[in-house]
């Protein structure tokens, strides 16, 4: 019973005083503010500087091709003797299947047949770069490259894709052993990026 006096007494005691501290708190805000100083105004001034414009030397594009005038072809001369080119028809079996032709039947090294340029990157030829890449192939049996890998290169990954684009469209005549063709493997090359003049 006496706990419960002296936790009554305390709680109003500690009401009370926070509706003292609340009514003090608003009359605080009804007063107007103390005069003091005048508020300092700092004024920043910053200097605009004269920038120069910056200029950026291009190289210039390669030149176009020259233009050659068309070839006009001679006339013909129809009085001159003609000439029978009628070949003589050549028979083949159709029993034994397929026959490969007979160049392919002999045997020999990997020739190449066709080679299409790299195309230079707009980026590295804007800026003037120049390099090379140094590739791994694979020749397989109907003459076309696979397995392209980039091995090295300078500057590296400027000129790797278009430079591994070109060597996937080579040709060659495969690599052919007994008469079958072989697939030849770790073939390699380095193509070079150069800006004309």
């Amino acid at each position: 019973m006496l706990r419960l006096l002296v936790s009554v007494l305390v709680g109003i005691a500690v009401t009370f005083g926070l509706f003292v501290f609340m009514a003090e708190l608003i009359a605080n805000s009804a007063r107007a503010p103390d005069k003091g100083s005048e508020p300092v105004v700092i004024d920043i001034l910053v200097a605009e500087k004269q920038a120069k414009p910056m200029t950026r030397k291009r190289p210039p594009p390669p030149p176009p091709p020259p233009k050659t005038p068309p070839v006009e072809p001679d006339p013909v001369d129809n009085s001159a003797p003609s000439i029978n080119l009628d070949a003589p028809r050549i028979e083949t079996s159709s029993g034994g299947g397929f026959t490969a032709p007979t160049a392919i039947n002999r045997d020999g090294e990997a020739t190449p047949i066709v080679r299409i340029e790299p195309k230079y990157p707009i980026k590295a030829a804007r800026d003037g770069k120049e390099g090379w890449v140094k590739m791994s192939f694979t020749i397989n049996e109907l003459g076309g490259v696979e397995d392209v890998t980039v091995i090295d290169a300078d500057p590296k990954r400027v000129f790797d894709k278009e430079a591994k684009r070109a060597l996937r469209k080579w040709k060659y005549k495969p690599k052919v052993e007994d008469g079958k063709a072989m697939k030849q493997f770790n073939q390699q090359v380095v193509l070079e990026f150069k800006l004309g003049n």
